[in-house]
């Protein structure tokens, strides 16, 4: 009877602790989002280029490359609770940065250091809460922790969609820098509560942990990994800055209609994203596949494409633009999604943190190519430049994924997955 009792209390502390590094990661993804949509429009209203907007965020997606790469490394040898408290001070200073100097510091060299430090905290949050998935999904589940990933994926994005809505909210009510102290302040008590409510370290600690094991050898990993970095480049290339500069500057939306069109879209993208597993087993009639993932990214570059054409056209704007970014977003998302479940698959079973962290690299360094040229090619020849960009990019994602295996063997030893 002990042996029973001593693994249901560590089941119930584990889901405590997951509860609580949820809940912080949640705040943290409101703060990011808000605190993006705030510095996106602040200096475009001070009459930056969308070229110089857009380096804004470069660091921010640089580090957070790094941050992917060594942030399993990292945990393994720290522990999941240090790696979260790392990411919540972070963030912190980051907003502090920001929100504590004269204005005519902000200047682009140190808001580009401010975001570097947001970029790694909120890989460093992300990749705490989701790895802390396998604390509360016991072994050998793996259709328990493929809904579980995608409820917290979901999750995450709606709160960042709900983040946009509030930065711009802000923007609008309160001003640029109060608005990052409040957003402070909500880490802070976050912070705080993780301090004082969480006990242990979430999770095991290996101090012989090689960095050298977050490279992975595994074609398959590594194909997909190139095919997400097209993925990702192709949303942000017209989402990060080119959408939001053109909604502001041609279309004359103000701060926040522009931000809750932009968390709306998110939210949306986040609650088909959670209910991928269910429509795609009911769409297949069993787990995706290689195929999946390469038919999805044939049609996604359709979208793209049909909205430019239609811009071009001269048929109304604000419709096409509504209409075509629901259909990309689900498309999209359920793109993702196929993606999320099948890096799971791929996986090595003694390797998936490691595996899993070097893909999100290649995530992170596709969404780092898609924010520079966002703002280049809006510059260059506006919107459609960028639309045609995301066509582009979603077809080599799709020439990619041909190279996929058609019917991936699962991975008993399966344990997470970092959606984005």
């Amino acid at each position: 009877m002990t042996a029973p009792t001593a693994t249901a209390a560590g089941r119930s502390g584990d889901l405590r602790n997951y509860a609580i590094v949820t809940g912080a990661y949640w705040a943290d993804t409101i703060a990011d989002g808000a605190s993006r949509v705030l510095v996106l429009f602040y200096f475009y209203e001070l009459g930056y280029s969308p070229l110089k907007v857009a380096s804004l965020f470069l660091f921010y997606e640089v580090f957070g490359i790094v941050t992917n790469l060594v942030g399993g490394w990292l945990a393994a040898r720290l522990g999941l609770r240090a790696t979260l408290l790392m990411g919540l001070a972070v963030q912190i200073v980051a907003l502090v940065m920001l929100a504590a100097v004269p204005k005519d510091w902000l200047v682009v060299p140190f808001v580009m250091a401010a975001q570097a430090l947001s970029g790694i905290a909120k890989d460093l949050t992300k990749m705490s809460s989701k790895s802390a998935v396998k604390l509360v999904v016991p072994d050998g589940q793996e259709g328990a922790l493929y809904r579980w990933v995608a409820l917290l994926t979901g999750s995450k994005n709606a709160l960042k969609g709900v983040g946009f809505f509030t930065g711009g909210l802000l923007l609008s009510g309160v001003g640029f820098q109060a608005a990052l102290w409040l957003l402070a302040a909500m880490i802070a008590a976050a912070l705080v509560l993780v301090l004082v409510l969480m006990r242990g370290d979430l999770g095991a600690t290996d101090g012989k942990a090689k960095f050298t094991q977050m490279f992975s050898n595994n074609r398959a990993v590594n194909v997909l990994a190139a095919a997400r970095i097209f993925l990702f480049a192709s949303r942000d290339v017209w989402f990060v800055v080119g959408l939001p500069v053109y909604l502001r500057s041609v279309l004359g939306w103000t701060f926040w209609e522009a931000g809750s069109f932009l968390a709306v879209w998110v939210i949306g993208y986040g609650a088909v994203q959670a209910s991928a597993p269910r429509m795609m087993r009911r769409g297949t009639g069993g787990d995706p596949d290689g195929r999946t993932a390469t038919r999805l990214a044939f049609v996604l570059a359709l979208l793209p494409a049909a909205i430019a054409v239609a811009l071009a056209a001269g048929i109304d704007p604000t419709a096409v633009l509504v209409i075509g970014l629901i259909i990309f977003g689900a498309v999209f998302a359920l793109n993702s999604a196929v993606h999320s479940f099948l890096i799971l698959a791929y996986a090595d079973g003694d390797k998936v943190a490691m595996n899993v962290g070097f893909y999100y690299t290649a995530n992170a360094a596709g969404r780092l190519a898609g924010t520079i040229l966002s703002g280049l090619l809006y510059e260059w020849h506006g919107l459609t430049a960028c639309l045609w960009a995301s066509a582009a990019f979603v077809l080599a994602a799709g020439v990619v994924s041909v190279l996929l295996p058609s019917a991936p063997t699962k991975n008993k030893a399966m344990t997470v997955s970092f959606a984005e």
